[in-house]
């Protein structure tokens, strides 16, 4: 683990050289690449060094970063076109890299908490340096404040683990249900539920996605909300016995939140908020299979979390490829797509299939599991979750059929076609998502 984590510090003195941008962005696909052969056959943790280790939750949350932390260089080539600021815009992304890669290999509650605020920086960095409007500096004391603020419990209840046990490594972290309070119990989980996020403490997220550019919207809805997930199913060792007490509490808000929020993306205009807000209705499903704590929701919350990551990731792209052409990010501007973009719209069409759980994507995996985990819970869920899915593919077919038919907005004199990175980037969002599902044993813990 230690030596990747070397090889992505080595990057670093080459962001700062102009024409090294393609180096950079080649040498952490070759890492990726290179990480897919250490791959964990075993649950146990391995690649074990000092405070880094790896099991298989670990593995596949710290491939998607590496992934999707590449595809923020391939669709951020504006910045380096237009030479604004490119090679700190570089060392913030390899940053955020290393941040999120040292997080999840983290073996201690201490270092993981250290790594998760720090990969809040970096973040607040792209929205501030490459946002598009003023309010972007709102957006990031929000996002800012939002995380830091529900965090603070977290470390005390961390520093409380430490005083009672002696010791903070995850892998020891099982026998110790007795120290669980219900004050104890809040501490711990509602740092990553603000991350997640859920309902009623969403509203930064909407903002800071609307108000970063495409790189910051990417690694949002792509990495760091999956950063709540991961932490949710790392303390749950210690907070099972009142995970079964609590458990309905948050099952329920975060439900009806969704169905909330699935409405509240039927009335948007703005691109980037409608795919903001489908999101945190995805994520609503995520944080209900977690509280269920059993094996198939815990299984097919990874899944989920793993298939939102590269299907939002990609949405954002395209919303960003109507941007650069249009300078609008409205659907009142952006319709009749299909006649200016005939080939884009495919991949708009495959993307929003993935959005709505269509075979063969991951989304439909993971969606399945975590339905067959809330109805064995509680077959009352049923109702929410038959109105959750279909508002999930009719807001869905509304971004599709609203953005691509329809009459061209007539102040559109001109429209340039894709270029190929845009159709290589849109690629390797699509392809791992429905490849994934050959192979759907990793992806749900079935090895």
């Amino acid at each position: 683990m230690l030596s990747f984590l070397c090889f992505l510090i080595f990057l670093i003195p080459l962001c700062f050289f102009y024409e090294a941008w393609w180096l950079v962005c080649s040498m952490v696909f070759f890492i990726s690449f290179i990480y897919l052969f250490f791959f964990p056959y075993f649950f146990c943790w391995g690649g074990l060094g000092y405070i880094f280790g790896c099991d298989l939750i670990s593995y596949g949350l710290i491939l998607l970063s590496l992934w999707i932390c590449v595809l923020m260089v391939l669709a951020s080539e504006s910045i380096f076109r237009l030479k604004y600021f490119s090679g700190f815009f570089l060392f913030v992304v390899i940053a955020l890299t290393t941040f999120l890669y040292c997080t999840f290999s983290s073996i201690s509650l201490l270092s993981f908490y250290i790594f998760f605020e720090s990969s809040l920086i970096p973040t607040l960095f792209l929205i501030l340096g490459w946002g598009y409007q003023p309010e972007r500096v709102q957006a990031g004391i929000y996002l800012l404040f939002y995380t830091l603020l529900a965090s603070l419990p977290l470390l005390v209840g961390i520093l409380f683990i430490y005083d009672s046990l002696g010791s903070l490594c995850l892998f020891l972290l099982s026998g110790s249900g007795h120290l669980v309070g219900d004050l104890f119990y809040v501490c711990m989980v509602f740092a990553f539920l603000v991350s997640m996020p859920m309902f009623m403490v969403h509203l930064w997220l909407p903002s800071a996605h609307v108000e970063a550019p495409v790189s910051g919207s990417m690694i949002l809805a792509g990495v760091l909300l999956k950063l709540g997930g991961y932490g949710l199913l790392r303390v749950f060792p210690v907070l099972f016995k009142f995970g079964f007490k609590f458990g309905v509490v948050w099952i329920a808000l975060s439900l009806v939140g969704g169905l909330f929020v699935s409405l509240f993306c039927m009335r948007q205009t703005d691109l980037k908020s409608l795919i903001a807000y489908s999101s945190v209705a995805h994520m609503s499903m995520v944080i209900g299979g977690i509280m269920t704590l059993n094996y198939w929701g815990v299984c097919s919350s990874f899944a989920l979390m793993v298939a939102h990551g590269l299907c939002s990731s990609g949405l954002f792209c395209l919303s960003n490829i109507s941007y650069e052409r249009f300078g609008s990010r409205s659907l009142l501007v952006n319709k009749g797509l299909i006649n200016l973009m005939p080939s884009m719209s495919m991949w708009w069409f495959l993307l929003s299939s993935c959005n709505m759980a269509a075979p063969p994507s991951l989304n439909l995996l993971g969606e399945i599991g975590l339905l067959s985990s809330l109805v064995s819970w509680s077959w009352c869920l049923m109702f929410v979750l038959i109105f959750l899915s279909f508002f999930s593919a009719a807001y869905t077919l509304y971004l599709y059929s609203y953005s691509q038919h329809g009459s061209i907005y007539s102040g559109v004199y001109s429209c340039s076609l894709g270029y190929v990175r845009e159709f290589l980037l849109l690629f390797l969002h699509w392809f791992p998502l429905n490849l994934i599902i050959l192979k759907a044993d990793i992806a749900v813990f079935w090895v």
